[in-house]
């Protein structure tokens, strides 16, 4: 404009930002507060991907996070679609997935409808996020949306949430540049600490490694898998740290599916000295410390947080991966009793592999786990809802690729498992995605079927049926309570995916099974797979086996 200052829309501006910090999706349901966000989404490179639910759009953005390093976006209205977000909002938190939350408000230079649909947003994410702002000038928002990504990003990632008044949308300002974006590189650990944890394992005569959650972020996994072939130190993993050693995997000794007295914890007692690599408190205990159990170094990005199941003796702050070689140039050739524990490894295996081609119908988790192993390749990825089948896929399904089982040991929420796969599926569409879910937890967000099918995704869903919030139920039983209040009715659920457009198929022999799950992936598109399961195991292996297992080494 010829001796006037350019102007730009406070929307153009956002989208810019967004732009220049490499967005190229944005899931959501917007609203009317969001109008001018969604028209300059409409002329820019992004891609605005509507879902039919907001908790949706949440755990799929959450998961690009996990996935990628690299925040994945969210946007709703206020007030009501807002508040949907916060269930997302929270599985990123305790998961550690940067993400960014965007919600619309009425304006606030001026307010024609009163308080009508308005909450306080910015007031209920702050505790579910990293950080919570509403933005109150355009003029600011290519700062704001650059310092969101950083935040988001940084160590420990998470969510941020960024509230955009309509008004301040729709307001034109001086045109502001974008920040540019560069790299934040993160120092490695002190030499002081390298060499204590050095000296601490040398000295040790049984010592074993585990692998935490902030071992499955992108940056992680070659320092560590380069650590445990250079030391020969058998490794077990939590829940979220499956599939971070892509090599070595003859170390492997287990996961810690639960807290205490399963097969691997046979290890784990038996050490003397564990290196808890990327572990978060936030995760399900792998393991109760104790006054009298194994010292512990703790190697991660961040300071241990000190609870009452986790106090570690000494720790390895820095970027893990610089850290572990490091650590790994004062160890190597210097540990003649790094495969100490490896001996116990074949019986803790061969325990996890008991029954898993059992042909009884229904079939028990443990087939189910093995006959989904068989059609999934090494860089496929099966995404779990939460529900009892959890267990016994942490335990069973062998991975050797970080983030190809995905699960949530933090927030542990219902709901999420289809969403993620979706998600998936999106980022890798030449990959074989898997989403698992009990009919509880499918039914929490199945209306996302139709967001699959119309983005023409290749997904494959299983639903797992037992007609009853099943890991509630198991843990009534366990407990000596009354069976109540746990069971329902389910739909026709092969219908169900054939009136969103998708294909269903009804399991009606384990013999079928693998075959009907490879033909789905080999048709590609959407397709529902529904099977009963035989939850009769859960007392027999994970109650009376395990006690049993425990009064032996009494």
């Amino acid at each position: 404009m010829s001796g006037m200052e350019r102007k730009a829309k406070g929307s153009d501006l956002f989208v810019a930002a967004l732009e220049n910090e490499g967005v190229d999706r944005i899931f959501g349901i917007p609203g009317e507060e969001n109008l001018d966000l969604v028209e300059s989404l409409r002329a820019s490179r992004i891609e605005l991907v509507l879902t039919r639910h907001e908790q949706a759009a949440a755990f799929m953005a959450a998961t690009h996070g996990r996935l990628t390093g690299k925040p994945g976006v969210c946007l709703s209205t206020l007030g009501p679609g807002a508040l949907n977000l916060s269930t997302g909002a929270a599985y990123a938190h305790l998961g550690a997935m940067p993400m960014i939350l965007i919600t619309g408000q009425k304006p606030i230079m001026s307010s024609r409808q009163a308080r009508f649909q308005i909450v306080d947003v910015v007031a209920t994410m702050k505790p579910l996020t990293k950080l919570s702002r509403q933005i109150v000038s355009a003029s600011s928002i290519p700062t704001v949306v650059r310092d969101a990504f950083r935040v988001a990003m940084e160590e420990r990632p998470g969510p941020v949430h960024l509230e955009l008044p309509e008004d301040i949308a729709g307001d034109e300002v001086p045109a502001v540049p974008v920040i540019q974006v560069h790299p934040i590189e993160i120092p490695v650990a002190h030499r002081a600490a390298l060499d204590r944890a050095a000296e601490m394992i040398m000295a040790a005569r049984r010592p074993l490694l585990m692998m935490g959650a902030a071992t499955s972020r992108p940056r992680s996994t070659h320092g560590i898998a380069s650590f445990v072939r250079r030391t020969g130190i058998p490794f077990f993993t939590t829940q979220m740290g499956k599939g971070t050693v892509p090599g070595g995997t003859n170390l492997y000794m287990g996961t810690a599916a639960l807290s205490e007295r399963d097969y691997v914890h046979d290890a784990i007692d038996a050490a003397d000295l564990i290196v808890a690599i990327g572990h978060d408190p936030i995760e399900k205990p792998p393991f109760i410390m104790g006054p009298s159990g194994p010292k512990v170094i703790h190697v991660s990005y961040t300071p241990a947080s000190v609870e009452q199941v986790y106090f570690p003796d000494a720790e390895v702050v820095g970027d893990v991966g610089p850290s572990l070689e490091l650590l790994a140039d004062r160890l190597e050739g210097k540990l003649p009793q790094a495969a100490a524990l490896l001996p116990l490894r074949e019986e803790i295996l061969g325990h996890i592999a008991d029954r898993a081609t059992e042909a009884r119908w229904p079939p028990t988790p443990q087939r189910i786990v093995h006959d989904i192993r068989q059609v999934i390749p090494e860089n496929g990825i099966v995404a779990l809802d939460n529900g009892m089948y959890k267990i016994w896929f942490a335990r069973n399904y062998r991975t050797r690729v970080a983030n190809t089982l995905l699960l949530d040991n933090a927030l542990a929420t219902m709901g999420a498992g289809l969403p993620s796969a979706m998600m998936a599926a999106m980022l890798y569409p030449d990959c074989r995605v898997l989403a698992v879910a009990g009919d509880g937890g499918f039914m929490m967000n199945s209306q996302e079927m139709e967001t699959a099918v119309r983005l023409k995704l290749n997904l494959v869903v299983l639903v797992l049926e037992d007609n009853a919030y099943g890991m509630i139920r198991w843990k009534q039983a366990v407990d000596h309570f009354a069976d109540y209040g746990m069971t329902f009715g389910n739909p026709d659920f092969v219908l169900y995916a054939k009136a969103y457009g998708a294909k269903g198929h009804r399991i009606e022999s384990i013999d079928g099974f693998g075959p009907t799950l490879e033909a789905a992936f080999e048709e590609g598109g959407v397709h529902l797979v529904s099977i009963p399961i035989d939850y009769s195991e859960n007392v027999r292996v994970l109650v009376d086996e395990l006690r049993a297992h425990e009064k032996s080494k009494a």
